[in-house]
């Protein structure tokens, strides 16, 4: 498995928190049962960046707290780990949400972290039976990381 960090914003994230962010990587290929060979690149950006970034790829002229652009093609060099896509965070709508929610930014992160690799793999949540799917997903994929509602 191979993770890239890019960090492009100013708010500190503690090395704890990217650890596990790969835990959480991880965990939910684990729990698709797909083989570890993936590779992942995670950007870390500010809520001006991900706005426009928002606004370039869907049309959409406001922040987010996450963005993901799976790669669309079937891609593969042998011996080497297969491309999955890429993972854009607003580390501070994270910040904000985690504010908001009355918990840590570890919690966000991880949230956000799992829901977009399960975009990543192809899931989404336009209808509500496929949010309903996606959920479950995410909640299972959050206990077995063993990051629990007031973490």
């Amino acid at each position: 498995m191979n993770i890239m960090f890019e960090d492009r914003q100013d708010i500190k994230i503690e090395d704890s928190i990217l650890s596990i962010m790969i835990d959480s990587i991880q965990k939910t290929l684990e729990e698709e049962r797909l083989s570890l060979d993936k590779e992942v690149s995670v950007s870390f950006v500010n809520n001006d960046e991900i706005q426009a970034l928002n606004r370039e790829y869907r049309d959409i002229d406001r922040e987010t707290d996450v963005l993901s652009f799976p790669v669309d093609f079937e891609f593969a060099i042998d011996g080497e780990d297969k491309p999955l896509g890429d993972v854009i965070i607003s580390v501070e709508k994270a910040k904000e949400q985690a504010e908001e929610f009355g918990h840590s930014l570890l919690r966000e992160m991880v949230y956000l972290t799992i829901h977009s690799m399960l975009h990543l793999l192809g899931y989404d949540h336009l209808e509500e039976s496929d949010k309903k799917i996606m959920r479950e997903k995410e909640k299972a994929i959050v206990r077995a990381v063993g990051i629990y509602k007031n973490s």
